[in-house]
């Protein structure tokens, strides 16, 4: 997604690049592009006024250390207003409760029935939740299908109930079936639609207020660009949510939902979603985020996806098997897939490595 950004900031710092030091000209044309490239990654220009007039602010009030160039100086002052724009630090989902309850709300089209099963996955995998999601939305029942398949697909009961069209009351079933059958996660889906309307904020709206949920999340399309800025904006003054998810940000959006959305609504982005596997959310780290933009990679990332790779467990079993003359092909065969997975990523660390 970042592609565009990447390539048009490091031109911008070529600028300085051979400079003996940062100065009042140097800066204002390094800046000039800096801000040239943030509006065509479709930033919002008060946000991309704001955060260039930061940059300059600190820039020249800087003082350069011999060992350090001025280019190299300014990608380190840019690296660190980009975190701060988008957040700083990373902010946990909020899944205290019994049962925690997760209310998805977004446009349709912006990925939330997918992103229910992958928030799904993420939870009961990694924080040893054990989920049930609700098919919330009663108007277009390929959505409550799609969630149904998804869910089969990770072992997670999907609640619906034919005939029921009022989805307030289906929420609060769904929110009861999980206590009875002992869930502490609830995950409801909502119906999007393709405009912002009144009809839809008030349901939601309702919906929010019958369940009491832990935490409501905006799911939106990062592919959408400012406009996805605006609906997020529209979203909070209804709902006042928690956090922030951007799906899709593997397609070729500019960036700038990212890089803007903090700033409009003040409320944290939590999760990023790219690609179509179950698997493939990660949680929102500013500081990353703000290395890939700056063409740095993301080898935090890289390296806990290798570290996935290895179960503790199953090797304790293997060792086991080892010892008792029990280890066949098949277990051979287990060690090594994740090898080669792991031998993968390593490779793009190392890409990575080289090109920071």
């Amino acid at each position: 997604m970042f592609d565009n950004l990447t390539e048009k900031l490091e031109r911008s710092f070529k600028i300085l690049r051979g400079q003996g030091s940062i100065t009042e000209i140097n800066v204002a044309e390094t800046l000039k592009e800096v801000r040239r490239a943030l509006l065509d990654a479709d930033v919002h220009y008060k946000i991309a006024k704001s955060f260039t007039d930061n940059v300059k602010e600190k820039a020249l009030g800087q003082k350069i250390i011999n060992a350090v160039q001025p280019g190299q100086m300014m990608v380190k002052i840019v690296h660190d207003e980009l975190t701060t724009l988008m957040g700083v630090t990373n902010e946990e989902i909020n899944i205290k409760g019994n049962p925690a309850i997760i209310l998805l709300a977004g446009l349709q089209g912006s990925g939330k029935t997918t992103f229910a099963a992958k928030l799904a996955y993420y939870l009961k995998n990694k924080r040893g939740k054990n989920p049930l999601m609700v098919a919330g939305d009663v108007y277009r029942p390929a959505a409550i299908n799609q969630l149904q398949v998804l869910g089969g697909q990770i072992d997670v009961p999907v609640y619906t109930e034919e005939g029921n069209n009022d989805p307030v009351k289906l929420a609060q079933a769904g929110v009861r079936e999980a206590k009875k059958t002992a869930r502490d996660l609830v995950i409801i889906d909502t119906a999007g639609r393709l405009a912002i309307d009144e009809e839809m904020m008030k349901e939601i709206s309702s919906i929010k207020k019958s369940v009491s949920p832990s935490e409501t999340l905006f799911i939106v399309d990062a592919m959408t660009g400012q406009d996805a800025v605006n609906t997020a904006k529209e979203f909070h003054d209804r709902l006042n949510y928690e956090g922030v998810v951007l799906t899709k940000l593997d397609g070729d959006a500019r960036g700038g939902a990212a890089l803007s959305i903090r700033s409009i609504v003040d409320k944290p982005i939590k999760f990023v979603s790219s690609g179509e596997k179950i698997e493939a959310l990660e949680l929102f780290h500013p500081a990353r985020m703000a290395d890939r933009i700056l063409g740095m990679g993301d080898i935090v990332s890289l390296v806990e996806k290798a570290q996935e790779q290895f179960d503790t467990q199953e090797a304790i079993k293997l060792q086991r098997k080892i010892a008792k003359n029990q280890f066949n092909f098949n277990d051979f065969i287990k060690q090594i897939l994740p090898v080669q997975r792991y031998w993968n990523i390593c490779q793009h660390v190392q890409v990575f490595v080289r090109h920071s």
